[in-house]
């Protein structure tokens, strides 16, 4: 997939307001300091598309971008580690739960992980409630330059074993890092092909 156009659409923090219509939408959530702004950017070409911030935890909005006029990139606040209150975290933890719950137009989330460290506890656990509500999801694991290509495959591997303690497949993942642009076209790939697949279906 060639991105022409990303547009910046709207912010907010209550779902029924996003926008309306049928575009499939693609929704990347991950800790806050995982790297997401840095990827958003890279895969739509355009370097301040996403604020990134040296401070974990600045994305408190559900943030839609309109891509090539024909689907959303949405771009869903941080889990864990921000530095915001308590009574913060809760509301805007709040819409993201009924975002997954309710917006229909969802094809599927991609959860971001940071391939340096060993599984997380915080990130296991929102991939196990994704499964349990039934919302399909992809991992991609970010700041792949950070490693030599065995220490990844390692890494990867540790993710593999303890997730098919409870799924009988190990999601579907992308290995990136929007340093040097790796994975890049593979997950546009993926995207354009679920597209392609939706339209097919509504035929």
């Amino acid at each position: 997939m060639h991105i022409k156009s990303a547009e910046f659409v709207m912010s907010n923090s209550n779902v029924a307001k996003c926008p309306k219509g049928l575009l499939p939408e693609y929704a990347f959530i991950g800790r806050s300091n995982v790297g997401k702004s840095s990827l958003i950017n890279m895969l739509t070409n355009k370097k301040s598309l996403a604020k990134t911030s040296g401070r974990p935890g600045k994305t408190q909005l559900i943030n839609h971008f309109l891509i090539n006029e024909n689907w959303h990139l949405v771009d869903l606040p941080g889990y864990g580690y921000a530095r915001v209150s308590k009574s913060s975290k809760k509301v805007f933890q709040k819409f993201i739960t009924e975002y997954f719950g309710l917006r229909e137009q969802l094809v599927s989330a991609f959860v971001l992980v940071d391939v340096r460290h060993k599984p997380q506890p915080i990130d296991l656990e929102f991939m196990q409630w994704l499964g349990e509500h039934g919302v399909p999801f992809s991992i991609i694991f970010t700041k792949a330059d950070k490693l030599k290509p065995n220490a990844i495959l390692r890494h990867v591997e540790d993710y593999k074993t303890v997730l098919l303690e409870a799924w009988e497949t190990m999601p579907n993942y992308f290995i990136t890092s929007s340093s040097n642009e790796t994975g890049k076209d593979e997950v546009l790939a993926y995207i354009d092909a679920l597209n392609n697949n939706m339209q097919l279906d509504s035929f």
